[in-house]
């Protein structure tokens, strides 16, 4: 009969050795989370599904968040470092990538998540005032921006184009500036509102201080735009000064 090949007794060992190591990646089993964490998530997933996010806390919906992210740890701590260190969900939620990797525990994982979950928060908010008149949906378009740009760190300008009705028919980021400043090119807005058949215009833009008091850089920027803006026979409707937790109107403040 025809022999196999055969193996000393130290290539057999090494042989074992490298059977052992392809063995795990293969066939070993991922350890199971300890019982009480398997539980604590499933009561959270419960509460959520059962009362909605007004049942918990921002610390349990950043658990909610976390659990995918990383589905083998408690992550509690992690979700109440977050909090301490950013202050509330939303906060946490818009930091950017590099402040969220200061924390210990935020790898990519993490931060991958919370930035699905930011962009589907913009979306969902984008969606109710999209291609909507602004006349009945002046509260979902105060949510939105707030959502987009309450808690950015730098400073963003935001165009709203509108048709003769009054639908906003476009959403345009039009420049990102500091801290503290915005670089606005007046004829660059109305040369696109003209790209678009754009009636009207409100402008949009944010506070990173938190206090949406406008400036008088703000104020004349927006007379220059609306005097480019009525050469063309286009109206500015309104402008938006995005702050922490409340915004300001130029109409409403008698500055337009």
């Amino acid at each position: 009969m025809p022999r196999g090949p055969h193996f000393s007794d130290s290539q057999a060992t090494l042989f074992d050795l490298d059977e052992a190591r392809v063995q795990p990646a293969a066939a070993r089993k991922a350890p199971e989370l300890p019982s009480y964490i398997r539980d604590h998530r499933a009561r959270l997933r419960e509460r959520f599904m059962i009362g909605g996010a007004d049942a918990l806390p921002d610390y349990e919906m950043l658990e909610l968040v976390l659990f995918r992210a990383i589905p083998r740890r408690d992550v509690k701590p992690l979700a109440r470092a977050l909090l301490d260190h950013f202050g509330d969900f939303n906060t946490v939620l818009s930091a950017p990538a590099i402040r969220l990797r200061d924390i210990s525990g935020v790898g990519d994982a993490v931060v991958t998540e919370l930035k699905i979950i930011e962009a589907a928060a913009h979306r969902l908010a984008r969606a109710k005032v999209l291609h909507k008149p602004i006349v009945s949906s002046w509260d979902a378009l105060l949510d939105y921006c707030q959502a987009a740009m309450a808690h950015q760190d730098i400073e963003q300008f935001r165009v709203l184009f509108l048709d003769r009705k009054n639908v906003i028919i476009a959403d345009e980021a039009q420049a990102r500036g500091t801290v503290d400043h915005v670089p606005v090119y007046p004829r660059e807005v109305v040369k696109r509102a003209l790209d678009l058949n754009a009636s009207a215009l409100i402008l949009v833009h944010n506070h990173p201080s938190g206090d949406p008091t406008p400036s008088a850089a703000d104020i004349d920027m927006t007379a220059q735009i609306r005097t480019a803006a009525e050469a063309m026979d286009i109206v500015l409707h309104d402008h938006l000064v995005i702050g922490k937790s409340r915004e300001l109107s130029f109409r409403s403040e008698g500055l337009l």
